[in-house]
């Protein structure tokens, strides 16, 4: 097995030795891609002020909202507690209704025909 390995290591080329073709060739490859990165750079300086002012109204808005929920939760505090304080007490200034009495009306055949209602004082 060791004369298989050592056949493998045999057959195995070194790199080809750098050329003037090969260095023309990767500095057009590196121009090219570095002047088409360098026209859309302004994008990712847009993509990051955007960025930043995009948190920073989400912050402020963050912060409205939850300013907003506290003053909802405490109002709503508040009228659970007015209501507690008011359950069970009779209306401030309104009349109690009168009672009524309902008496059969007799007519001359003493039939209960017609139901009369009277209030009471």
């Amino acid at each position: 097995m060791s004369a298989a390995m050592w056949k493998k290591e045999d057959s195995v080329s070194a790199p080809p030795a750098p050329t003037l073709a090969t260095y023309t060739e990767a500095m057009n490859k590196f121009t090219k891609a570095a002047t088409a990165f360098m026209e859309h750079v302004h994008l990712l300086t847009e993509a990051r002020e955007a960025y930043q002012e995009a948190m920073s109204s989400s912050a402020a808005l963050r912060s409205s909202l939850d300013a907003g929920d506290k003053t909802l939760r405490s109002l709503m505090i508040q009228l659970e507690q007015v209501v507690n304080d008011h359950v069970g007490e009779p209306p401030v200034d309104r009349k109690k209704p009168e009672p009524t009495k309902v008496e059969p009306i007799r007519t001359n055949n003493d039939s209960a025909a017609a139901v009369r209602t009277t209030s009471f004082p």
